[in-house]
């Protein structure tokens, strides 16, 4: 804490909030950066898209294996 008040004490260009320079320092505030909250939502709906890609590939291998085994028995005869 001492460390984070000398360098407030020492910044050349003092900031707007002293309690927000604090909290950056001490790495307790996430960043507010409006890219970082759309980079946020853009995973989360890749990861939605992700789970319903696997999910389809699921039921395709399934069909598939459907559509496998009877062949696989025809040439095993």
């Amino acid at each position: 804490l001492f460390a984070v008040l000398v360098a407030l004490y020492e910044e050349p260009e003092k900031p707007d909030s002293a309690l927000d320079f604090l909290k950056h320092h001490l790495g307790a505030s996430a960043p507010e950066n409006p890219e970082i909250e759309a980079l946020r939502l853009e995973v989360a709906e890749m990861k939605e898209k992700y789970e319903a890609v696997l999910e389809e590939n699921k039921k395709l291998k399934t069909k598939l294996a459907q559509y496998e085994s009877p062949q696989d028995e025809k040439h095993g005869e």
